[in-house]
């Protein structure tokens, strides 16, 4: 089984090398019954960085176990993620996980988020930061933001989630094949979220033909937070535009 791990990167030097070892220092995910472990390609998605990603992202390409894309211009992370996407099932990956770059969410728990898919229960896990595991603690008011957004986009999509903001997210191929990003910043979260809790596909090979609901899994997942001195990019604007792709993507497709 092939796992996709797609990175996007926007003005990441300081932290992509580091990420890149951390990625590499965990073994791939185990596969069930003893049958080995998933192969694995780091997909890197350079979004027109101007501090000098685009040049380590290139670099990177090219070694075994890698692949790379690089935007002339900065476009947005649902940009990133729609290349990354689009590279790993061309690539024939079974597995798709996304790892930001930046260091706030734990390589080392890809096999934790992707356990559901592998033991057959899951076809897209999303994680949450709000589940009962380490997190640093950061800002009250982006709490309550996230969790207005979240009870919004529930209300929608009748998930019961609790962290739809969550960048850590693992999907089977079958499931990326049925989705079209049209988001180019931060709403993508959001329209993910939207697009999946529609998704029907043929979970059951002893009934070909048949569709069902995707089986959409939430994880506990660790969290790093940066603050902006850090380098955070969101700002309240991707807030009110996660507002606007709840409505879009949920009542107008």
């Amino acid at each position: 089984m092939h796992l996709a791990v797609v990175i996007p990167v926007y003005n990441e030097r300081r932290t992509l090398p580091a990420l890149v070892e951390r990625v590499l220092a965990v073994p791939a995910p185990a596969l069930p019954g003893g049958q080995g472990r998933c192969s694995r390609t780091i997909i890197l998605v350079d979004d027109g960085s101007t501090d000098g990603s685009a040049e380590l992202v290139r670099e990177l390409g090219g070694r075994e176990g890698f692949a790379a894309a690089v935007h002339e211009r900065n476009r947005g992370k649902g940009a990133g993620l729609s290349t990354g996407f689009a590279r790993a099932l061309e690539l024939g990956a079974d597995l798709v996980i996304v790892q930001d770059a930046d260091l706030e969410y734990d390589p080392g728990e890809h096999e934790a988020v992707l356990r559901p898919i592998l033991d057959g229960r899951a076809d897209v896990v999303i994680g949450s930061r709000f589940l009962g595991q380490t997190h640093r603690v950061l800002y009250y008011w982006h709490y309550v933001a996230n969790r207005a957004i979240t009870t919004f986009s529930n209300m929608l999509t009748n998930l019961n989630l609790t962290d739809v903001e969550c960048c850590f997210k693992a999907f089977r191929a079958e499931a990326l094949r049925q989705i079209t990003i049209r988001e180019a910043r931060f709403g993508v979260e959001p329209e993910l979220v939207a697009k999946v809790s529609r998704l029907r596909l043929a979970s059951n090979p002893a009934e070909p033909g048949r569709l069902y609901p995707a089986r959409i899994y939430e994880v506990p997942i660790g969290y790093s937070g940066r603050t902006y001195e850090e380098g955070k990019k969101i700002t309240w604007r991707d807030g009110v535009s996660a507002l606007r792709c709840i409505i879009r993507y949920n009542l107008l497709g």
